[in-house]
């Protein structure tokens, strides 16, 4: 064996100080050998703790994991399969890695509690008996050594003891030979003296020098050899059970690593399949039942209807053909916004997707070899909105902060939320008013291949007649800036004049106009209808009017009422129940406000937002959502009291007119509980509001075809003053008196459309031919007869009431429509 034992360079020094330091250097090395064997045995005492405090580890980890997998798998098992999305298969694929990383620390900590720990038991037994048994030897060693130091220091003694006398003998020798008288056998003595102790010498010098060799190579033998002989035999098989130990440790661990490996891989895989796409149909085909297309909503006619397509045909081809072509230019312009809100989409879409892959997730630029080996986490929608990350990284000394970053993620989610909604709005508002397109183009198309030849005047025969002059009716009551109840009472209407033809209007030509209410007519054009519906007149009866001119005058009686149509001692109490979450509840509370009215009110309110309600049904077309119209009504209707400020109250105003127009049918009474006139969703140019009135006007013109007969009982009718109610100007020479004030006939007052006719032609100032039903005809003979038996009596004087009929007593059976007559909204 070899050494690497440094050899000393000693000066010449006395061998029993050398010696002395020889012992010296022999006990410390006992001490050394004894502190390396401790130094062993804490190394194995130390790796076999930990790795029974690793296995103990690694057994609460596996624990843990399985219990982390089994938590989530069993959820996974409770709810319905949807292994078919991508997002899914990344979190099978995970919780399978997790199971399977619990299993290898399961039995890496199994490996660690046994099969390591016992070698290293049975290591640190053999290496405390082999350093014993090795320390023995080295002691046994070094009292040879000490041995021959010993007899390499009597040697030495005695060398020097001899070599001292030979010297003295010589010396002796020496002075006898000086001394040549009488000293020769002193001189042979002392001659055989000195031969004799440089024998001893000699002998003493040549063992001397044995020893000393002997010496020297017992410690060349035992510093060069022995000692790295000793290390080695207490050494034997502690690295080799170490080695062993560790490696199938490592063979453990790299057999976890490798299962790890895998996993990652296969995560690896499932995350570059996610796709969002692939998810979103995967979850439509998964629940099928729950977003399949419903089946088409097919026309169901009533009893018998035989006619299932959009018409056309003969009054209503204009109106389809106006409707058709305002159509038409809504389409394109709402296409161009909806391409527009596309664009503007996607663009908010990139943005958003480059706001969330702005995160610490991406390794610095500066480790680029990491930064090939790491596993990206991204999808790759984020791929392709990340856009410049790397470049954006490069320089995230400039970056925000994360908090600002946050923020402004925020805002982006926000505008993108936006962005999808109004995309969304929009192409469903397209959709729907391009599958009325469609409808009303082959309805104008097919009536266009029918009637092309047919003069539009002949599309439909009139039977209407109209005077030279309008009919007046005289008010005795402001209709404009007055009290909407006074004149109810004394003019006998429950709806107002010019509420029931504005709305007549507006339903007829109206609904579908872009922006009614909301766009403003000329305010010269206003006040002259407004001065015509005072005058009595209804200038809206040849529907030549513009429509925000109509919509204006509507707008304007409510505005200059004297009195707001909602009481404003109730306004505080309605705005605080408009702010009720409830709709139940706050429909509930409005109602018991609203139902401490005046009945003709409320008749008037139940009237006015149906006919609201219905509009904001059109809103695809007109743009009028419940809250544009609560906007445009609301300071109409609802006034604070003097001392509130109108601009704070404006909102909620706005929010209470936005949920009476929304659940009118809920706020208002229906009426069987409030009999009065219903708004009626389809009107037509005829309307038989005053088929009972009209009809007496009708007979009164056939039965009377003697002039004379006539202007008796013209001169008689014009001869009686108009109570309360007002006179109807017919002509030069044809007045009726027509009492608006007294009792109702049939259980309800007249309104001046029972007594407003239209005559197609005029014979004569004083010659009226009207058309008329035989049906009418017939039911208001009986009344006429007695018109014309009084005729034979003096005109009355000027306190006789006017003329009055039995029809009011007995109410004739229900009418159909005539020919002349226009409709009018009967309540179910």
């Amino acid at each position: 064996m070899t050494s690497n034992v440094k050899l000393r360079k000693v000066g010449v020094l006395d061998y029993d100080t050398q010696i002395k330091e020889v012992r010296c250097q022999l006990l410390d090395q006992l001490k050394v050998l004894d502190l390396q064997l401790e130094q062993k045995s804490q190394q194995l005492q130390d790796l076999t703790d930990y790795l029974r405090r690793r296995s103990e580890i690694e057994g609460e980890y596996a624990r843990s994991l399985d219990k982390l997998s089994e938590r989530f798998t069993s959820k996974i098992k409770r709810k319905e399969p949807c292994s078919g999305q991508s997002v899914a298969q990344c979190w099978l694929v995970l919780l399978a890695q997790t199971r399977q990383e619990s299993r290898d620390h399961s039995g890496l900590s199994e490996i660690c509690r046994t099969t390591l720990t016992e070698p290293l038991t049975h290591c640190l037994d053999i290496t405390q008996r082999l350093a014993k048994r090795s320390k023995d030897v080295c002691t046994q060693l070094q009292d040879g050594l000490l041995k021959v130091t010993t007899e390499l220091q009597t040697a030495w003694r005695t060398y020097y003891q001899y070599h001292s006398d030979y010297v003295s003998a010589e010396g002796k020798l020496k002075e006898a030979e000086k001394q040549k008288q009488g000293a020769s056998k002193k001189i042979e003595k002392r001659q055989c003296k000195v031969q004799e102790i440089q024998l001893k010498c000699t002998k003493a010098r040549n063992d001397y020098l044995l020893n000393l060799a002997a010496a020297n190579a017992s410690m060349n033998k035992y510093y060069l050899q022995d000692i790295s002989s000793l290390i080695d035999c207490s050494d034997v098989g502690y690295h080799l059970s170490l080695s062993r130990v560790l490696l199938a440790y490592l063979s453990s661990r790299s057999w976890d690593q490798q299962n790890l490996s895998v996993g990652l891989q296969q995560l690896q895989s499932a995350v570059s399949g996610l796709d969002q796409s692939q998810d979103r149909d995967n979850l439509l085909q998964t629940h099928t039942n729950s977003f399949c297309l419903p089946l088409r909503f097919h026309f169901q006619p009533h009893d018998g209807d035989q006619v299932f397509e959009v018409s056309a045909e003969q009054e209503i081809r204009g109106e389809m053909e106006t409707r058709f072509q305002q159509l038409q230019s809504k389409l394109t312009g709402f296409k161009q916004e909806t391409e527009e809100a596309d664009k503007t989409l996607r663009a908010a879409r990139v943005t958003l997707l480059e706001g969330i892959s702005d995160d610490d997730l991406d390794p610095p630029p500066s480790s680029s070899q990491t930064q090939g080996s790491q596993v990206h986490l991204q999808s790759p929608s984020q791929s392709q909105g990340q856009g410049g990350s790397n470049e954006s990284l490069a320089s995230s000394s400039g970056r925000p902060s994360l908090a600002r970053r946050r923020a402004n993620l925020q805002e982006t989610e926000i505008l993108y939320c936006t962005k999808v909604k109004e995309y969304l709005c929009k192409s469903s508002l397209v959709s729907k008013l391009q599958a009325k397109h469609d409808l009303l183009k082959v309805a104008v198309e097919k009536a266009e291949a029918t009637n092309g030849h047919q003069a539009s005047g002949n599309s439909r025969k009139s039977v209407r007649a109209r005077m030279e002059g309008q009919p007046i009716i005289q008010f005795t009551h402001k209709l404009f800036t007055g009290d909407m109840l006074s004149f109810i009472k004394a003019s006998g209407q429950e709806i107002p004049v010019v509420v029931e033809s504005c709305i007549r209007f507006i339903n007829l030509n109206g609904l579908h106009h872009e922006g009614i209410f909301r766009v403003p007519g000329s305010q010269a054009e206003v006040n002259s209808l407004r001065d015509a519906f005072e005058r009595g007149e209804d200038p809206l009866a040849d529907s030549r009017c513009d429509m925000d001119l109509v919509a204006g005058v509507l707008k304007l009686y409510f505005r200059t009422l004297e009195n707001p149509l909602f009481p404003q001692d109730s306004t505080s109490q309605l705005l605080e129940y408009a702010e009720i979450d409830n709709e139940t509840e706050r429909a509930a509370q409005l109602k018991s406000v609203i139902s401490s009215y005046p009945p003709p009110v409320i008749i008037v309110m139940r009237y006015l937002f149906a006919f609201l309600h219905h509009v904001s049904q059109y809103s695809d077309e007109n743009m009028m959502q419940p809250y544009n119209l609560a906007v445009c009504f609301g300071p109409s209707l609802v006034r604070g009291l003097q001392d509130e400020d109108v601009v704070t109250l404006q909102p909620q105003i706005n929010s209470l007119v936005k949920g009476l127009i929304l659940q009118h049918e809920s706020i208002f009474p229906s009426p069987t509980e409030l009999q009065g006139p219903v708004y009626e969703k389809c009107m037509t140019l005829e309307q038989d509001d005053c088929e009972e009135g009209e009809g007496d006007s009708e007979i009164l013109s056939k039965e009377s075809e003697s002039k004379g007969e006539r202007s008796r009982s013209n001169s008689s009718c014009s001869s009686r003053p108009s109570p309360a109610g007002g006179s109807v100007s017919l002509g030069e020479n044809f007045t009726i008196q027509i009492p608006m004030a007294g009792p109702a006939l049939h259980g309800r007052p007249r309104s001046p459309r029972y007594i407003r006719k239209e005559v197609q032609d005029l014979s004569s100032s004083e010659d009226i031919t009207v058309q008329v039903d035989k049906e009418v005809c017939h039911q208001m003979s009986s009344v006429f007869k007695e018109l014309i038996a009084r005729q034979s009596f003096p005109p009355p004087s000027s306190s006789t009431p006017p003329v009055t009929s039995s029809r009011s007593s007995k109410p004739p059976p229900e009418q159909k429509k005539g020919g002349v007559g226009r409709r009018r909204e009967r309540p179910v």
